[in-house]
């Protein structure tokens, strides 16, 4: 009954510093303060621990042999890999969507729709939540659970690589066209165009945020080097 406690204390923990760490309230390479957390979450530090260990299995804590525990650093590199995997796995995704989705599925996408707010510093954290969900609703729509998963994945671990993308320079532009392509992507799922909708998401996720920040970072290379 015990171990049970602890898990269900251990899942809310590892969901709230992984939101925490996701959303940039703790911030890259900060250390945490394990004993403080706990008491915010009004846990023990044992369960706390569960959790950081689970978030350091997926990369998103650097655990050191005393236990002291550092939020993972942002890297250019895993920012890179995680924009090329998600954008040959998302263009799949949609190209499946438009053979297969179901009127729910289309029902699901028009709604998510009708909630996109561009994503600019103006609109900030609600324009990521909606454009996300909007994303989500095109690739559920693949109906390939894998293809999902992998997908979830991908779009938690790159959140904090998009939101620094929000704060560059570019971020405070209208992004019209990025606004505009989310319609045209629905249009083409719905109407069955598998190979347009995978083209058009290529090019989406080519103009997104991410590829601002990584541009910017090889930028600020070549300028150093």
């Amino acid at each position: 009954m015990v171990d049970n406690v602890y898990s269900s204390k251990s899942d809310v923990a590892y969901a709230e510093l992984r939101a925490r760490i996701l959303d940039g309230r703790l911030e890259a390479g900060s250390k945490l303060m394990q004993y403080v957390l706990a008491d915010e979450l009004g846990i023990s530090i044992t369960p706390l621990r569960e959790a950081i260990r689970r978030l350091s299995g997926e990369g998103l804590i650097d655990l050191d042999a005393h236990r002291n525990a550092r939020v993972a650093p942002m890297d250019a590199d895993e920012a890179r890999e995680l924009f090329e995997t998600r954008r040959a796995l998302e263009s799949e995704a949609v190209a499946l969507a438009a053979t297969r989705r179901t009127d729910a599925d289309i029902e699901r996408m028009q709604e998510a729709l009708g909630r996109l707010l561009p994503v600019t510093q103006q609109w900030g954290e609600a324009a990521l939540v909606a454009h996300r969900d909007l994303h989500r609703a095109l690739y559920v729509a693949s109906h390939n659970t894998v293809l999902i998963a992998l997908l979830d994945g991908l779009w938690d671990r790159s959140d904090r690589y998009r939101r620094a993308g929000l704060e560059l320079p570019p971020g405070a532009e209208p992004r019209t066209r990025d606004f505009e392509e989310h319609g045209r992507l629905v249009e083409l799922v719905v109407a069955g165009g598998a190979d347009q909708a995978a083209a058009l998401m290529r090019s989406h996720i080519d103009h997104s945020l991410t590829a601002t920040a990584l541009a910017t970072e090889a930028g600020e290379e070549a300028l150093s080097s």
